[in-house]
């Protein structure tokens, strides 16, 4: 039975199993990047509260770092799927070494550009006189590294279009592993402090991006590697920009968003505030993992019984990832409550730090257990095909919302205000979310039954076709 086949026919829960614990454990060790970084640098002793407020105000920057590697990355990969599914190899071989020179050229543009405005993009994007020192040793050495970075992140999403999603995960694997590693031995052997977090962080990249470029220069890639694909093609990356900039949009929104918080949070509630929500951001990104990885999963299964009309497995696939995604939420939400002091306790033991995460916490999480809607209702609506309307409900949540309420809740609650804007957003954008997931899925009884009719239709006619084709042959 072909793959294809299976998406049609086999049991909804094994197909998630089969295709989301995979996409599950590559979205956790990507994610472990960030948050490792997070929990050494918030523990450094005598500066840990300090140095975890700069690593705050450097996210803004990494979140860009991020945006041109997903337009890179995604646009590339998508193109070189489209080629495949096309037949024409060779011109999806083109977009190997154009992805290599564009992450290249890309980085050194941005490693240049912030290295010389490092000090004004960091005073703007929320450092002051206490965190600006911390926050300028991370991200300079963060800056140096970004070509590793962009070549790390974009040869590695095309690793997996290249056939090959098993290497792909297990590159990232030992690149996580690498930096876990390197952080503990460079932060507290070396006592190289915050400086030793982003040095740690930049050779695990290096590693990653060393051996996705052996995986093509080996030549035990499908897609094999040409020096004359290394020069840019004009058509290439337009069509590569066309794909990327989608993701690439929402992360330079997400970026915004940073920024604008980070302020908020400097004016309301001091540099400690940024430190919080630094900590109370990974949690909830920890716990949003696995739902993000469990979409993955769900996308093709979704996308291709909505395609064949079989509009019952599209809602109870549907029904099954959301279901699996509120358990998911429902029991971080229970830790959350119970073991607030131990989980915060992992980022930083500072008795003041952790008292404004805690209550910024309990806030900031309350809409988890149904905010499982909007993102497994986004991820669905667009694997029908609906990708403006996707867009506009990711937006929702991130952006058209929640920026207006960081803007205006703290002029009247001040720093409790900043904590309320995301479970406002959150709260706003599954309500819609609902409604139109609602009546989408209630569509689907009359369309199924009007494809069964339309399938029924065209199996009498073929009857008729043979019995009429045997009435001619005995004659």
């Amino acid at each position: 039975m072909n793959g294809e086949q299976t998406l049609g026919t086999e049991s909804i829960g094994k197909l998630l199993l089969k295709y989301s614990v995979p996409a599950i454990i590559g979205m956790m060790v990507n994610g472990l990047y960030n948050i490792v970084d997070r929990i050494f640098i918030g523990n450094i002793p005598g500066v840990g509260p300090m140095a975890i407020t700069g690593l705050g105000v450097t996210m803004p920057i990494m979140t860009i770092i991020l945006a041109f590697g997903m337009l890179i990355g995604i646009g590339t990969t998508t193109n070189i799927s489209i080629k495949l599914g096309q037949g024409k190899v060779e011109e999806a071989r083109k977009h190997i070494g154009n992805a290599m020179t564009l992450a290249v050229i890309t980085g050194i543009i941005i490693s240049v550009v912030g290295l010389l405005f490092v000090d004004k993009m960091l005073m703007i994007f929320g450092a002051s006189e206490n965190t600006l020192i911390y926050a300028k040793d991370y991200i300079k050495i963060i800056l140096m590294g970004t070509v590793v970075n962009l070549l790390a992140f974009s040869l590695n999403h095309t690793i997996r279009a290249d056939g090959s999603p098993k290497i792909s995960a297990g590159i990232m694997i030992i690149g996580c592993i690498t930096n876990i590693i390197l952080d503990a031995t460079l932060i507290y052997k070396f006592n190289m402090g915050i400086q030793g977090a982003a040095v740690a962080t930049v050779i695990s990249q290096g590693l990653t991006a060393i051996m996705s470029l052996y995986y093509y220069l080996s030549g035990k890639s499908n897609l094999k590697f040409e020096r004359s694909s290394l020069k840019l093609d004009k058509k290439i990356i337009i069509s590569v920009c066309a794909i990327g900039v989608s993701p690439f949009a929402m992360q330079l929104a997400a970026s915004m968003v940073q920024v604008i918080a980070n302020n908020a949070l400097r004016t309301y509630g001091g540099d400690l505030a940024i430190g919080a929500m630094t900590t109370i951001s990974s949690i909830c990104i920890t716990l949003m993992t696995p739902i993000f990885g469990l979409n993955q999963g769900s996308q093709p299964i979704i996308g291709f019984n909505y395609g064949a009309q079989n509009y019952h497995r599209v809602k109870k696939a549907y029904l099954a990832s959301l279901a699996a995604a509120t358990g998911v939420l429902c029991i971080g939400y229970i830790f959350i409550r119970l073991f607030p002091e131990m989980i915060v306790g992992m980022f930083n033991s500072d008795p003041e730090l952790m008292e404004i995460s805690i209550k910024g916490l309990e806030i900031y999480s309350i809409m988890l257990p149904i905010v499982g809607i909007s993102v497994t209702g986004t991820n669905f609506i667009q694997s029908i095909g609906k990708a403006k309307q996707a867009m506009v409900l990711s937006l929702l949540r991130q952006v058209i919302l929640l920026i207006p309420a960081v803007m205006i809740l703290p002029r009247f609650f001040e720093l409790t205000g900043i904590w309320m804007a995301q479970p406002f957003a959150d709260f706003l954008s599954t309500t819609i979310t609902g409604i139109i997931l609602f009546r989408e899925l209630s569509s689907y009884k009359k369309k199924q039954q009007e494809s069964e009719k339309e399938s029924d239709s065209k199996k009498l006619q073929c009857m008729k076709k043979e019995l009429a084709l045997d009435s001619d042959s005995k004659h």
